[in-house]
C-alpha cells in the first residue's frame, strides 16, 4: 500500500507536468528571436549589395567586351585543352581522334 501512495501521483501530476513542461518549452523555443530576425536582415542587404555590385561589374564587362562570357571559361579546363591539342599533334591524327572520342565535358 506505501508505494501505491508514491506510484499514482507520479503517474497522474509528475508525468503529466513533465510532458507539458517541455511541450512548452519546445513552443517558446521554436520561435525566432529578435536577434536572429536582425541577422537575417542583415544578411539579406549583403545579398542585395552584392547581387548590384555583380549586376554593375557585368554592365561594365559588357560595355568593354559584350562577348565576354563567351570569352570567360575555366583557365583550368582551357590548360588541359591546350596540352591535350599538343599531346594529339605529336602523336599524329589516327590518334588525336581517339583520344577525343573518349572526352566528355561536364
Amino acid at each position: 500500500m506505501g508505494s501505491e501512495v508514491i506510484i499514482i501521483p507520479i503517474l497522474f501530476i509528475g508525468l503529466p507536468w513533465i510532458i507539458f513542461h517541455y511541450i512548452t518549452q519546445w513552443k517558446k523555443n521554436a520561435s525566432i528571436t529578435r536577434e536572429d530576425e536582425n541577422l537575417l536582415d542583415e544578411l539579406f542587404d549583403l545579398a542585395r549589395r552584392l547581387d548590384d555590385r555583380m549586376c554593375s561589374i557585368e554592365r561594365i564587362m559588357s560595355a568593354e567586351n559584350p562577348n565576354w562570357r563567351q570569352v570567360g571559361c575555366d583557365p583550368a579546363d582551357a590548360a588541359l585543352d591546350h596540352i591535350r591539342d599538343d599531346i594529339g599533334s605529336i602523336r599524329g591524327p589516327a590518334s588525336r581522334a581517339g583520344s577525343s572520342a573518349g572526352r566528355t565535358r561536364a
